[in-house]
């Protein structure tokens, strides 16, 4: 009888060790595939519809801030029409980057971990081979500067810019005189910093006469995401450009 309680508590302790080593393996099989899950919606997301990007230059000041992280919406243009004021990540449309600052190379560690992190989105190694300036002008829109009241204008109406940063005794919003007509399926960008950024003003010699393609532009920029303290929305002023729409929609002013 004695053998028979003995037999039978050392069977339910082996029973017992089996249900714990199985418990274990089914939570650490559950944190796997949670793990894997989240990697991959992780992924998906940043392939098709949200990244991060960090501002490497101060060419968009006050607006976007050396170091700052920005969220960039993937849906436009492909799938939601970019606007004026539209602040777009883009592509080197064929020189824009020449002369600019490389990146330093980093240890292979570090720069694995930069990898794998950009596969879910959470860094953005690849910032220093993007662009980040504001939308001014669309497809068959003219943007000329400066009128007599040292103006930025399109289609003839002048801009009131408040977003911009000009060096302390300039009044004028470029520091270089132009005339352009956007072509089709382009885009006239000017970063917000307007005598420190080398955006569509001084790339007309280029391959794209100044004009970013559609097809380079990544997204648009939506919200500051760190550092916590600059946690923001972006706006595209639709304010100032209100008076251009109405002008293209055929409306009275």
């Amino acid at each position: 009888m004695a053998d028979e309680v003995i037999e039978r508590s050392g069977a339910s302790g082996a029973a017992r060790r089996r249900e714990r080593a199985r418990g274990w393996k089914g939570f650490l099989r559950d944190v796997v595939v949670i793990l894997v899950a989240a990697i991959v919606i992780s992924f998906l997301i940043k392939t098709f519809l949200i990244r991060s990007f960090y501002i490497p230059s101060p060419s968009m000041e006050p607006t976007l801030l050396v170091n700052d992280r920005i969220i960039v919406n993937q849906l436009e243009p492909g799938l939601m029409p970019v606007e004026h004021g539209d602040i777009v990540v883009f592509r080197d449309p064929g020189g824009w980057l020449q002369g600019q600052p490389v990146a330093p190379e980093q240890p292979p560690v570090v720069a694995g971990i930069d990898w794998f992190l950009s596969v879910i989105g959470l860094t953005a190694p690849d910032s220093n081979d993007h662009l980040i300036k504001r939308v001014i002008g669309l497809p068959g829109d003219t943007v000329a500067c400066c009128n007599e009241l040292n103006q930025l204008t399109v289609n003839g109406v002048p801009l009131e810019e408040p977003y911009i940063q000009l060096p302390e005794g300039m009044t004028a919003p470029s520091g270089v005189d132009f005339s352009v007509t956007v072509p089709e399926d382009s885009l006239w960008v000017m970063g917000d910093n307007r005598y420190d950024s080398r955006d569509s003003r001084y790339n007309q010699d280029g391959p794209t006469d100044g004009f970013v393609p559609y097809e380079n532009v990544v997204g648009r920029a939506i919200l500051i995401s760190w550092p916590a303290d600059r946690w923001t929305w972006l706006d595209n002023h639709p304010a100032v450009f209100r008076d251009v729409e109405d002008v293209e929609s055929g409306a009275e002013r």
